[in-house]
């Protein structure tokens, strides 16, 4: 009998130990989101809460974030080895620091259409791009939209245009009490703030950037290249395991939403479900991601954007499209394959 429980107790102790040893291996990956945890964070969020990136050998840790921006330099300056950020702010950084040592590169492309947009209320009159001459727009001024607002503007001869600046919560307040004509924001996130506020869904008005002329890529996955170089498996890992948790979310974010409520128990989950699928139709599985597939980039059109942004943006140097980019840790063609069908 004593020899029998010595021997159980042995063999819980090495399962223990072994345990503890698999997951002391597992590699720490510090990942910073580009917002807060909203409906969209799911698609990061889904791998987690599945054990997905365990599975894959990682110890991953997801933080909220204040723009893509700040996401950008906590890369860069070490403090996150991965990040989720604008591809414009990406580009911007690299044109403006040449000589930074620690330039982060976009791996994975998750928005494939910018979601920036301009947008109005019917009763100013403004229902098309012509409209926006002479009027006033607002935007926050590090706001995505604004940035690359002259690419709009030179794609739909839009002229004369004033801008007024205000912090992020004040953006649609000011459209509705008319203190400004129209504004630049996500569209998933400005028209929810637009109906928060009062505003009927008939009576706002949206054009998506990228239906007006201005094809700019959106929110890729972005990693340092030191990682890059030196763990390029354990950046490999994580993609294939976000692609896993994304692609059940892309088929039920109704569900898939609660993986966002475990972060942030105070969200209105009705209105970040809805968030979530405004954002998967428009920028995640758009006619566009459809086109090139999901993760991946057309070089010809990532060349023209780099090209856009440095006259937009009035950067330091140019964009080097070389350098912004690295695709070679990308999942296989099967695993990417996650778009559901396009409705008909």
């Amino acid at each position: 009998m004593f020899k029998r429980h010595f021997l159980q107790a042995t063999v819980a102790a090495v399962a223990l130990a072994t345990l503890g040893t698999a997951q002391a291996q597992n590699k720490p990956v510090k990942f910073q989101l580009d917002w807060r945890f909203e409906g969209p964070s799911a698609l990061f969020l889904q791998s987690a809460s599945k054990g997905y990136y365990k599975d894959a050998g990682l110890d991953v840790t997801i933080d909220a974030g204040n723009g893509s921006g700040a996401t950008v330099n906590r890369v860069a300056s070490g403090t996150y080895d991965m990040g989720f950020a604008d591809m414009a702010a990406l580009m911007e950084f690299h044109a403006n620091n040449p000589d930074a040592a620690n330039k982060p590169v976009a791996v994975m492309m998750v928005y494939n259409n910018s979601p920036a947009a301009v947008l109005a209320l019917k009763k100013s009159g403004i229902t098309k791009p012509a409209d926006l001459n002479g009027k006033k727009l607002g935007a926050p001024v590090f706001d995505s939209g604004r940035k690359a607002f002259p690419i709009f503007e030179k794609a739909n001869n839009v002229t004369n245009v004033a801008w007024t600046s205000m912090d992020p919560p004040l953006r649609e307040t000011m459209l509705m009490r008319g203190d400004v004509d129209a504004i630049t924001g996500f569209s998933f996130t400005s028209i929810l703030n637009l109906e928060a506020r009062g505003a009927k869904t008939e009576e706002i008005v949206v054009m998506p950037f990228a239906d007006f002329g201005v094809k700019l890529y959106g929110n890729a996955i972005i990693v340092s290249p030191k990682m890059l170089k030196e763990n390029p498996t354990a950046v490999k890992a994580f993609l294939s395991a976000f692609t896993k948790g994304a692609k059940e979310v892309i088929a039920n974010p109704d569900a898939a939403i609660g993986v966002v409520k475990e972060r942030d128990g105070i969200i209105n989950t009705a209105l970040e479900t809805r968030r979530l699928k405004l954002a998967i139709d428009s920028v995640v599985a758009s006619p566009d991601a459809r086109k090139e597939g999901f993760g991946l980039i057309n070089p010809a059109r990532m060349a023209l954007m780099a090209s856009q942004v440095s006259d937009a943006y009035k950067t330091k140097t140019r964009v080097d499209v070389g350098a912004v980019w690295n695709g070679s840790v990308l999942p296989d063609a099967k695993e990417l394959d996650i778009l559901p069908k396009a409705k008909k």
